[in-house]
């Protein structure tokens, strides 16, 4: 393969492929080449010297961020402009909720309260910079579909979470074209989805009280999981696949949340965060993720984290596309190295280990309209993963990253640990200060 500038030149074999003198010759004799990896779901933290670089070290070449601050509206167009190295940005706006949202403040949000501020909101979102329209649980329908059609007339796209008032179905016809995680989404697939509305259309929040609106609705996904209707599911994926909406299911964030006994709370990648953000990890882990649960608690949480799994396999099956994210912001999600955690979730969801690779690259490049990217072939952006084996033998193989190329430039094996390593001694020196609010789809003390 021929890089030249930022671009692939040339793909062959030595004999085909004519090599200028002048080119730095790598060798990648028994290494593995693959698309950079494309995580659609993460919440920046706003810490320059800990992001960016820990993304790019695990192979992540492209970002979908959530998180819609001017702050990383900034770093995108740094990375653009070749002043920042990081991975490529595609920004969210801030959050537009209704009104009075979970969120706590802190948290970017625009609450809406009918069609007409719904119609600003996106537009003040454009004006700011968002990449796309990121919508909310607590939305109400007038001002849900004045948005919707409000970004089809700017010609922006919209994601995120399905409201509460909204089925599923009929947010994938007003145009919305992700789907983040596994809560709301599986009622339209339930043979008891009248009941779960009129219970859910009686939940009332005050505004913050995000873990009161995860309390409410679990017993509402208990029984989503319960009466999962294979007859009703079929429709339901083959209007999601008929409209071209995306599944990101965020499997590794899920696993958290609802198998916290799994977590590593000695994990090795711990060293890469400041101890400002793993203690924040360890108390959120045992006063939200932990804190009252029951027995019957558990074991409801083992029984969902199992039928999001089946869930994301039966919408795989039917053609629905699967975009791998991480939620990464949430606690025990780590930047760069959970992608490979979520590759090895969708292939125990059912895919192959080519359609998680897919997942993660040419179909996220595909639904951002990066034509040039997620692929390897002559004419593409050169953002590559070279690994030291095989993952279309064993998936977990993507983790073994030995060289990246991002935009055209190497980084290395001897330059990827050494980038490691400044970013383990910027954790540890504690001058890092996390400069945005946290992610806003888990539960997190509170600002969340």
């Amino acid at each position: 393969m021929l890089v030249r500038g930022n671009r692939i030149e040339a793909i062959g074999s030595a004999r085909e492929v004519r090599v200028p003198s002048d080119a730095e010759v790598v060798d990648g004799r028994g290494k593995f080449v693959v698309p950079g990896f494309i995580d659609s779901h993460v919440h920046g933290s706003g810490q320059e010297e800990i992001d960016p670089p820990l993304l790019l070290a695990n192979g992540v070449t492209t970002a979908r961020d959530m998180n819609g601050q001017p702050l990383l509206y900034q770093w995108r167009d740094r990375v653009a402009a070749g002043t920042l190295f990081g991975p490529r940005y595609v920004v969210a706006s801030s959050i537009i909720d209704g009104s009075p949202t979970p969120l706590a403040d802190g948290v970017p949000t625009i609450e809406v309260t009918n069609a007409a501020e719904g119609r600003a909101a996106v537009r003040r979102a454009v004006a700011e910079g968002a990449d796309f329209i990121k919508v909310y649980v607590r939305l109400k329908p007038d001002a849900y579909h004045a948005i919707a059609d409000e970004c089809r007339r700017l010609g922006v796209t919209f994601g995120g979470h399905t409201p509460d008032a909204i089925p599923l179905l009929e947010a994938s016809a007003a145009g919305q074209r992700s789907f983040e995680h596994v809560y709301t989404n599986w009622f339209d697939t339930s043979s008891a989805e009248n009941e779960i509305r009129r219970r859910l259309a009686k939940i009332s929040i005050k505004r913050g009280e995000y873990n009161k609106w995860f309390t409410e609705t679990h017993p509402l996904e208990v029984l989503a999981a319960r009466t999962f209707d294979p007859a009703r599911a079929r429709k339901v994926f083959r209007r999601l696949l008929a409209d071209g909406s995306h599944q990101v299911p965020t499997l590794v964030q899920h696993r958290v949340f609802d198998l916290p006994d799994s977590i590593t709370l000695h994990d090795d990648r711990l060293r890469y965060l400041p101890a400002a953000t793993r203690d924040s990890w360890r108390t959120g882990l045992e006063q939200v993720f932990l804190a009252g649960r029951t027995e019957q608690d558990v074991a409801e949480h083992r029984e969902l984290y199992r039928a999001r799994v089946r869930w994301i396999s039966a919408a795989h099956r039917a053609g629905v596309p699967v975009l791998a994210g991480t939620d990464t912001g949430t606690p025990y999600i780590y930047p760069g190295f959970s992608l490979h955690d979520e590759l090895q979730n969708l292939v125990e969801a059912g895919l192959s280990p080519m359609e998680a690779l897919q997942a993660a690259t040419s179909a996220p490049a595909r639904f951002l309209g990066l034509h040039d990217v997620g692929v390897v072939r002559q004419g593409a952006i050169a953002d590559l993963a070279v690994l030291d084996a095989d993952p279309l033998t064993d998936i977990r193989n993507t983790s073994r990253v030995h060289a990246v190329v991002a935009r055209g430039e190497l980084i290395t094996a001897d330059r990827r640990e050494h980038m490691l390593s400044h970013i383990e001694a910027a954790a540890a020196g504690g001058t890092l200060a996390t400069r945005l609010a946290g992610c806003a789809c888990t539960p997190v003390l509170q600002h969340a």
